[in-house]
C-alpha cells in the first residue's frame, strides 16, 4: 500500500463545505464582537475627545500636511466626526453588527459595514490599534466579505488557507532568516515566557522547566509554523492531512494562549483554521443540515473570481515582501505600488510574530507626588507592576495601554509624544485615561508631579518565590524623566 493511501479518503463527490462556512462566519462574529467591545471600553480614553491621543487633532493634522490626499491615506468615517460620540457609536455600532452575524443576519453587507467600522477606529486610533492581529482581523474580515454569498466560493476558501499559511509560515520564516541567534540556536524560550508583553501566571511555571524542555518546545513551535502549513495545500485526495494540520495549528494556539495574553489573536487564528474542515467532518460534532442555495448570477461569480485574482496577487507580493524585509540589511526591498496603493486599507499584510525575541524585560513606572520628594507608583491592571501580584489571564480583551507601555519600555524615545500626553493627562486628572490605569495613588487629587523610573524585571526563582511570595524581582535602573509638572507639560499652542 502506498504510504499516502493512509491520508487519502474514498469519497468520489467533492467534500461540501455550506456547514463549514456557516460556522466560520458565525465564530468571526464573535471575533468581531470581542475586538469592539473590548476597544469600545477603552476608546474615549486612548483616541478621544480627552484622551492621550485625540483622533480629532489627529486627522487634522493629516489633512493640513497632505491636504485632501489625507481622505485616501487615512481612510476612516472619522473624517465625520471624531469626537467621544462617534468613536462609541462605531465601537458599540460595531459590536451591535457582530451580533447580527453571528446570528446570521444578512451576512455579505453585515461583514462589509464590520470591515469598514473596524477599519475607519484601526485609522483613529492610530498606535494603540496597530498590531498584527488589528490587521489580521481586517484581513480576515474583507475575504469573508467575499465568502459569505450564498455558495461557498472555492476560490475564496482558498485565499483564506492562504492566509492561514502565509500568518503561519511567515511568522516562522522570519524567526530564522532574521538572524537572531536566540531562535537559531533554540534558546527563544530560555527568554520569552518573562520577556513577552502580557505573561499568564502558566509562564512562570513554564520558565522553570528544564533547559531540555525550551529546546524540545522551540522545535516545536518552528515546526508548527513552518512545516504543518504545507499540509493546507495538499490535493483534496488527501485532506485527512488537511484534518491533522487544522489540529496541531489549533494546539499551537491554545498553548500560545495558556503562557501569554495576546488578545483576540489566539482566537482568530483558530477560527481561520475553520475552512480547513469539510461538512463530512463537521456533521460529527455540529449535526446541522443546511439546504443548497442557488448559485449567485454569472456575473458575480466572476467578479468575486475577479477580486480573488488580484487579492491573490496582492498577498504574493506582501509575502515576498515580508521576507525581504526581514533578511538583514534589505530593510525596504521589494517596494511595490501595488502594496503602496491598497496599504492605506490594512487588509493585505505581511506577518512575523517574534522574529526577533527580547531577552530582557525593561518596565516603565509611573510615579507621581504632591511635594517632590515622597513619591508613590500608579499601577496598571495587567502589565508587571508590584512584585507580588500574580500574572493575571486577561486574553481575549486587549489592553491597550498595558500593551503599548510594553513597546515604551524597549523604546522610550519613539513613544515620547504619547508618554508625555499621558503624564499631562494623569497630572490633570483626566478620568477617561485614569479609567486605562489600575491603582491609584492620588485618588481625591492629582498629584503635583510625575515621572518616569526605568526598572529591570524578570521572574522569581522558585526559592526566591517560596521565600518572598513574589512572582517577580526588579531593580531600578534609573530615571527616564525629571520630576514634571503640569506646566511644564502644557501642550504647545
Amino acid at each position: 500500500m502506498d504510504i499516502t493511501d493512509a491520508w487519502a479518503t474514498r469519497a468520489v463527490d467533492p467534500p461540501a463545505y455550506l456547514l463549514s462556512r456557516w460556522l466560520f462566519l458565525r465564530l468571526l462574529g464573535a471575533v468581531y464582537l470581542i475586538a469592539f467591545v473590548s476597544l469600545a471600553v477603552q476608546v474615549s480614553g486612548l483616541v478621544g475627545e480627552h484622551g492621550i491621543l485625540p483622533a480629532g487633532p489627529f486627522l487634522q493634522r493629516a489633512h493640513a500636511l497632505y491636504g485632501s490626499a489625507a481622505y485616501r491615506l487615512f481612510p476612516t468615517v472619522c473624517w465625520l466626526g471624531a469626537g467621544d460620540g462617534t468613536l462609541r457609536l462605531l465601537a458599540w455600532g460595531g459590536a451591535a453588527l457582530a451580533v447580527l452575524l453571528i446570528a446570521g443576519v444578512a451576512p455579505a453587507p453585515v461583514l462589509l459595514l464590520l470591515w469598514i467600522a473596524y477599519l475607519s477606529l484601526s485609522v483613529a486610533g492610530q498606535t494603540f490599534l496597530w498590531f498584527q492581529w488589528d490587521g489580521l482581523l481586517l484581513e480576515t474580515g474583507l475575504l469573508a466579505v467575499l465568502y459569505a454569498p450564498s455558495r461557498p466560493s472555492p476560490w475564496m476558501r482558498w485565499l483564506l488557507w492562504w492566509l492561514l499559511f502565509r500568518l503561519m509560515v511567515l511568522s516562522g520564516i522570519t524567526k530564522l532568516v532574521s538572524g537572531d541567534v536566540a531562535w537559531r540556536h533554540l534558546t527563544a524560550l530560555d527568554y520569552h515566557f518573562w520577556t513577552q508583553p502580557l505573561p499568564t501566571w502558566p509562564a512562570w511555571y513554564a520558565q522553570w522547566t528544564p533547559p531540555w524542555v525550551h529546546r524540545a518546545m522551540t522545535l516545536v513551535i518552528l515546526a508548527i509554523e513552518l512545516l504543518v502549513p504545507w499540509l493546507i495545500l495538499v490535493p483534496e485526495r488527501w485532506r485527512r492531512a488537511r484534518y491533522a494540520a487544522c489540529a496541531l495549528l489549533v494546539l499551537g494556539q491554545m498553548a500560545i494562549a495558556f503562557t501569554g495574553n495576546y488578545g483576540f489573536f489566539n482566537l482568530l487564528a483558530i477560527v481561520l483554521c475553520v475552512p480547513l474542515l469539510d461538512d463530512g467532518v463537521l456533521v460529527r460534532v455540529l449535526p446541522l443540515r443546511l439546504a443548497a442555495t442557488q448559485p449567485e448570477p454569472q456575473w458575480q461569480q466572476y467578479a468575486i473570481r475577479g477580486l480573488a485574482s488580484v487579492l491573490a496577487l496582492l498577498s504574493l507580493l506582501a509575502f515576498a515582501r515580508e521576507i525581504a524585509q526581514t533578511l538583514p540589511n534589505t530593510r525596504g526591498g521589494l517596494d511595490n505600488p501595488l502594496l503602496r496603493a491598497v496599504e492605506p486599507l490594512r487588509s493585505v499584510n505581511g506577518y512575523g510574530l517574534f522574529r526577533v525575541m527580547t531577552t530582557e524585560r525593561p518596565e516603565i513606572v509611573i510615579e507621581g507626588s504632591r511635594d517632590g520628594v515622597q513619591w508613590s507608583e500608579y499601577g496598571f491592571r495587567w502589565k508587571p507592576g508590584e512584585v507580588r501580584r500574580r500574572p493575571a489571564f486577561v486574553a481575549p480583551h486587549m489592553p491597550r495601554l498595558d500593551w503599548q507601555m510594553w513597546f515604551a519600555a524597549l523604546n522610550p524615545e519613539g513613544a515620547r509624544d504619547w508618554l508625555l500626553s499621558l503624564l499631562r493627562h494623569i497630572l490633570a486628572g483626566t478620568p477617561q485615561v485614569l479609567a486605562l490605569l489600575g491603582d491609584d495613588p492620588f485618588p481625591d487629587t492629582p498629584p503635583h508631579y510625575v515621572r518616569l523610573v526605568y526598572y529591570r524585571y524578570r521572574f522569581s526563582t522558585p526559592r526566591e518565590r517560596a521565600a518572598s511570595g513574589a512572582w517577580w524581582q526588579r531593580e531600578r535602573v534609573g530615571d527616564l524623566t525629571k520630576a514634571l509638572s503640569l506646566a511644564e507639560l502644557a501642550p504647545p499652542r
